[in-house]
């Protein structure tokens, strides 16, 4: 237990025989259950984590899928058996060994003491971050962090891809799980149904760890298109429950306006780009008609998002 709250943790694994065992064995002795979900690993995943059934006194219990649903639906199997069993708190923790333990109370504190529905860990805070991770993979989370802001309209998450997290019971209860992404955007896309939900978010500082032998099955480059364009969908799933659906919000018309003008702006700046390579000149009014309308859309738009971030600045 952490400060009198029972504590689980899920260990979503897929082919992690390396180092699953070392995720189990270092586990803090502040978490009463860990469930190991394994994702139908074609490895020997399941057979290193047997044996920790009977010898851990109880503590982990080893969940399988029949066949490969994504991480995100492996979270989601864990989180709905610790609302089973009563856990007040339930975190992640990958089965690849690279979130720190020690982290794990830093994590916890701010849920029990009821600061935040949900912490989530942060990796580049320090100046660790540049020179351990890997340098594509910093880029692709640099990308998806920003877009991952603005889709989920918590401003202040810096490392949306990070997993190491913890979450309250009370707010774990109140989600629609079945709706969640299964895929390698599940935690870009959980931030967006928390926010719906109107559940606050801490980013708390932790330790990166690389080079111990996992294996990402990540391929940045196919996955940072893919999670772009859920994000593109989550937004606007966002905007209709939130601001139109549960509590309509005047941002609503700064956005279909600032997306309008801008479209006709730039289409009218390409066919004025056009009609200059075809026909030689071109009239100045139509040009600056088209900045005009390009420079009013961003005002717009930029209006809405300080709406959407004054809106949302309690969720913290």
């Amino acid at each position: 237990m952490f400060e009198n709250r029972k504590v689980g943790i899920v260990v979503p694994a897929y082919n992690e025989e390396k180092l699953i065992s070392q995720v189990i064995e270092t586990m803090p002795d502040a978490v009463d259950r860990i469930y190991v979900v394994d994702d139908a690993s074609r490895d020997a995943t399941k057979e290193k984590v047997r044996p920790y059934e009977t010898s851990m006194n109880g503590r982990v219990f080893l969940l399988e899928h029949s066949k490969n649903r994504g991480v995100g639906a492996a979270i989601v199997t864990g989180y709905r058996r610790a609302l089973e069993d009563g856990m007040d708190m339930v975190g992640v923790m990958a089965g690849d060994a690279q979130m720190d333990p020690a982290d794990l109370s830093k994590l916890l504190r701010p849920v029990a003491r009821g600061e935040a529905d949900y912490s989530k860990g942060n990796r580049l805070f320090s100046g660790e971050a540049w020179r351990i991770i890997p340098k594509v993979r910093y880029f692709g989370n640099a990308v998806l962090s920003l877009l991952t802001k603005i889709a989920s309209g918590y401003w202040h998450v810096t490392d949306s891809q990070s997993g190491y997290t913890v979450i309250s019971r009370e707010a774990l209860a109140d989600l629609p799980l079945e709706k969640l992404y299964t895929g390698y955007g599940f935690p870009n896309h959980f931030l967006v149904l928390l926010n719906i939900y109107n559940r606050r978010v801490t980013d708390v500082a932790v330790r990166p760890v690389y080079g111990i032998g996992e294996q990402s099955g990540m391929r940045v480059p196919k996955v940072i298109p893919r999670i772009s364009w859920l994000l593109v969908k989550s937004f606007a799933w966002r905007l209709k429950e939130k601001y139109i659906i549960r509590d309509f919000h005047p941002l609503i018309f700064f956005l279909t306006f600032g997306f309008f003008l801008m479209a006709f702006g730039v289409a009218l700046g390409l066919y004025c780009f056009y009609l200059r390579f075809t026909m030689g000149s071109i009239a100045a009014p139509a040009v600056i008609f088209s900045g005009f309308l390009i420079v009013t859309a961003m005002q717009s738009l930029l209006f809405a998002m300080w709406m959407d971030m004054e809106y949302n600045k309690n969720l913290r």
